[in-house]
């Protein structure tokens, strides 16, 4: 499949022309991780790499695990981590989310990311090939599935942070707790200041105290097709 080259940040990326591409919700995780320090991180379906590898080079000591299912962005995260020099500390794992149990050490990370398929099968329409297609829809894993593997990675104290769609907020928060994930801070997205929320951002703390966080709404745009600046920050614009 062709590719193309391109910048982000302080990161060199090829993606698939025609395949599963990132999008501005890539930087909205990104932009949310928090944390201090961080040794060991996983980011379950990374796609061509950015969430991850963005993350291995804000946390220059960290051992960053990125886990793929398809094949063909599975060899695009390695050719992305070799083009930054991060091989050195990035892991390339193929493998399925649901398998992890058998592949890595239980309570092996301090930071677990994920921007997973969030729209079931049965609403709205398929994306256009299959690459984009498992990317956007509850194909080859469910939300249970993606939140118990995250738990079973993650130290006690350990962090989730996921993105997600808001019709689906009350399942997340329920299936969180469920896999000893709590809630702790959450954001939500919107368009412009006059359109309703379009995505949500999550932090979960395993085994952590009751007590969520609403933070202050983010807009994207501040006028048609103009990013507000803290969106222009993420993408490393001044």
């Amino acid at each position: 499949m062709p590719t193309t080259l391109d910048y982000i940040r302080d990161l060199r990326l090829y993606q698939n022309k025609s395949g599963y591409r990132f999008s501005v919700d890539a930087l909205l995780l990104y932009a949310f991780v928090n944390m201090t320090h961080v040794s060991q991180a996983a980011d379950l379906g990374t796609g061509s790499g950015i969430i991850g590898l963005l993350l291995a080079k804000k946390y220059s000591r960290a051992k960053v695990r990125l886990v793929e299912l398809q094949e063909s962005l599975y060899r695009l995260a390695k050719k992305n981590a070799e083009l930054n020099g991060l091989e050195d500390r990035v892991e390339l794992i193929l493998s399925d989310i649901k398998d992890l149990r058998g592949r890595l050490e239980p309570q092996c990370c301090d930071l677990v990311v994920s921007n997973p398929p969030f729209r079931k099968p049965s609403t709205g329409l398929l994306s256009e090939g299959e690459e984009k297609s498992v990317a956007r829809h509850e194909l080859k894993i469910q939300l249970p599935e993606l939140v118990g593997a995250a738990s079973y990675l993650l130290k006690g104290k350990g962090r989730f942070f996921m993105i997600f769609h808001p019709d689906r907020v009350l399942e997340v928060l329920d299936t969180l707790r469920a896999n000893r994930l709590e809630p702790k801070r959450m954001r939500f997205v919107h368009n412009d200041i006059k359109s309703g929320s379009k995505i949500f951002l999550i932090e979960s703390v395993r085994d952590g105290r009751p007590g969520l966080k609403i933070e202050r709404p983010l807009c994207l745009y501040e006028s048609e097709g103009v990013y507000t600046e803290e969106v222009r920050k993420m993408y490393g614009d001044r």
